[in-house]
């Protein structure tokens, strides 16, 4: 009798220190309990998922660095210009025997190559310097030709381009052939470049576009080109563009099934596509109506009218037994640096504390089963 007293006051013991029981993930209750301090500060926010809140979150801040300004297409005259360092060939073709530039029996004369100067010219015997800048080279050989004829009456020009460094561009990185490129017209964009660079290799996760022009630096997805025709960028002489795999990631902790960083694999990731990298939630510990997104917003993102979040710390709850909850998630977009939570349910601490008492009960049986 005294031995079954002890196993009871024990069965007591545990069922009055639940909370202590181990587990691999906190309640919902306990990881939002210290949202006030004593003097009524605020140590995070809780926001819920709901269809009412979402489009409040989709004007917060982004906080993921993805904050690079992008060129929209600028549709151009689909034709070659002239610009300066690029090399000019002129041919001159004559039918006069003693011509200014051709010997006797001489049809035709090529002048040595000219670069074009930084003030868009080149000189030409017998005419002098003649300006050739932002003209397509059809149109420049008409002006030389035209300009020949005063002193060669039969004077017929011939000219060809080649471009020079205002007129390519380079190619970094990220593609299967990089190098430098010359733009073959006015209105060369983007994906007609990575086309020729032998396009993104496709285990490249996420592909990023960056390109640095004059001095500054936009950047997009290759998922919102192919999606957006009107984001293909038009190039200009001098750009440099390169792919590089994206870096943007989320973490996974608690009644997961998995715990670890996880890379977004396109360039939008929403909860419910989170849920499905990491495998879903463990059906025998997580409380599906506590699945919290941890986020940290920059000091100056905080507003008090709501225009941005409440609080540096911001939780995020969803509710995945609820068709709202559901619905909500899928539209909930997920930003770097994330921790997707999965907390506990609390019947698997009820489950535990019963298995406890059981066996505690049925070791007393044993015992009372001994002493008779």
């Amino acid at each position: 009798m005294h031995l079954r007293i002890v196993l009871l006051m024990a069965v007591a013991v545990v069922l009055s220190a639940c909370d202590a029981l181990p587990r691999g993930a906190g309640l919902q209750r306990e990881v939002l309990a210290a949202q006030t301090e004593e003097n009524g500060v605020a140590n995070f926010a809780v926001e819920p998922v709901t269809r009412e809140n979402l489009p409040l979150f989709d004007s917060w801040p982004v906080t993921d660095g993805r904050n690079l300004s992008w060129i929209e297409r600028v549709d151009q005259p689909n034709n070659r210009i002239i610009a300066p360092g690029d090399t000019l060939a002129v041919t001159i073709w004559s039918t006069e025997d003693n011509g200014l530039l051709t010997a006797p029996g001489q049809r035709f004369v090529t002048l040595p190559e000219m670069r074009v100067s930084s003030s868009g010219r080149i000189f030409l015997p017998y005419i002098g310097s003649v300006r050739v800048e932002g003209m397509a080279p059809e149109t420049a050989r008409s002006r030389i030709e035209e300009q020949y004829l005063v002193v060669t009456p039969s004077a017929q020009v011939q000219l060809e381009m080649q471009e020079g460094n205002q007129n390519t561009v380079n190619l970094v990185s990220g593609v299967r052939s990089p190098g430098t490129y010359p733009l073959p017209d006015r209105d060369f964009t983007i994906m007609g470049l990575l086309s020729l660079g032998g396009g993104v290799p496709d285990n490249l996760r996420n592909p990023q576009i960056r390109l640095q022009r004059g001095g500054q630096l936009y950047g997009t997805s290759v998922d919102r080109l192919l999606e957006s025709p009107g984001l293909d960028t038009t190039l200009r002489g001098g750009d440099k563009v390169f792919v590089e795999q994206g870096e943007d990631y989320f973490l996974s902790l608690g009644a997961a099934r998995t715990e670890s960083i996880h890379y977004f694999p396109q360039e939008d990731v929403t909860a419910i596509q989170a849920l499905s990298i990491i495998g879903g939630v463990d059906s025998n510990r997580a409380d599906a109506q506590g699945i919290l997104i941890l986020r940290k917003y920059p000091a100056s993102a905080v507003r008090a009218d709501r225009t941005g979040p409440q609080h540096e710390r911001t939780i995020f709850t969803i509710d995945l037994t609820s068709a709202d909850g559901l619905f909500s998630a899928g539209e909930f977009h997920l930003q770097s640096g994330d921790l997707v939570y999965v907390t506990e349910s609390p019947l698997t601490t009820a489950n535990a504390i019963i298995g406890v008492a059981g066996a505690a009960l049925g070791l007393g049986r044993t015992v009372d089963a001994l002493a008779n």
